[in-house]
């Protein structure tokens, strides 16, 4: 994954001998590695190998010239704005399982709860109107808004539109190359019920990722997305009934593929989605630096099998 990530160095001296059809290399190799917080990560990391390649009856010259390799390897570290939500915390699991180092930005702060993978993710506090983004997004390659929700008019236009316009341009201001937006199926409806706020600020929020990040902006357009949901301490298995509706309406989408030009047919026929499947897509993503642009359900399930596979 490519971004305005830190370098890990890598300094190699190279004794070279005589040429000789038959040599061998002795490497010694000496590694420090620590795994600092997200917010106080060293810039540098290195890695010194010396090599010598000499004939067996030849000894190395101490004199010859060195020859000083430099490689940058860049570390992944992904933004996740409402990452203690129901769709941000499985993209913060999943993304740490991966090896991704991962900084959660939300109202709630970090879980109630103490699965394994929370104490593996910086969680910050805040509101994306009024947060100290140096506190947040310096050194990160990827940025994911799962910020979105529903009110009157003007609140749905704010929390689904205005948060993200305001994260994608901090995002591009600090340099992260990356930025993922979570957004909605259409569900085919007609013009006049996509007018609503939760719509016009999600496609507001689609057209400043796509016009910021031509060639790196990913908006994910899932329909009803299940899995098993805690609030406030209690496990909603909306798996119950997204999982096994997810298998029929796949089933059966040959039979049902005709209905599908009918307005409004996809709120009964858009097949459900896992919030895992989500998750994963978002780290194709953000591993893939070809992936980018507006991917619907299936496109959304074809990446993540990419990560599964």
């Amino acid at each position: 994954m490519s971004g305005a990530a830190h370098l890990f160095s890598s300094a190699v001296t190279v004794t070279a001998a005589a040429p000789s059809t038959t040599t061998r290399a002795l490497a010694a190799v000496s590694r420090s590695r620590s795994r600092p917080s997200f917010l106080s990560y060293r810039r540098n990391r290195s890695c010194h190998v010396r090599c010598s390649y000499a004939e067996g009856n030849i000894k190395p010259d101490s004199g010859s010239a060195t020859i000083d390799v430099v490689a940058d390897i860049k570390a992944e570290r992904l933004v996740v704005l409402g990452g203690s939500g129901f769709v941000g915390s499985a993209i913060s699991k999943a993304a740490v399982s991966k090896g991704i180092e991962v900084l959660s930005l939300s109202r709630s702060g970090r879980p109630s709860y103490n699965d394994p993978w929370v104490d593996q993710v910086s969680w910050v506090t805040g509101d994306v109107f009024y947060v100290n983004w140096d506190e947040v997004l310096v050194g990160a390659t990827a940025v994911v808004s799962t910020l979105g929700g529903f009110g009157n008019e003007e609140q749905m236009k704010r929390i689904n539109g205005e948060a993200n316009v305001v994260a994608v341009n901090a995002a591009k201001d600090y340099g992260v190359p990356k930025f993922i937006l979570i957004s909605v199926h259409d569900y085919n409806l007609p013009p006049f019920l996509l007018q609503s706020g939760y719509f016009t600020g999600k496609r507001k929020a689609e057209s400043e990722v796509l016009s910021k990040y031509p060639n790196a902006g990913v908006v994910l357009r899932p329909g009803f997305i299940y899995g098993k949901r805690k609030v406030d301490g209690f496990e909603i298995a909306l798996d119950l009934i997204g999982e096994p509706l997810e298998r029929f309406l796949r089933a059966t989408e040959n039979f049902t593929r005709p209905l599908s030009s009918l307005p409004a047919s996809d709120l009964l026929l858009a097949p459900p989605i896992s919030v895992d499947d989500v998750a994963l897509a978002v780290v194709n993503a953000i591993r893939d630096d070809d992936f980018f642009g507006i991917f619907t359900i299936q496109q959304i399930k074809l990446a993540a099998a990419n990560v599964k596979v």
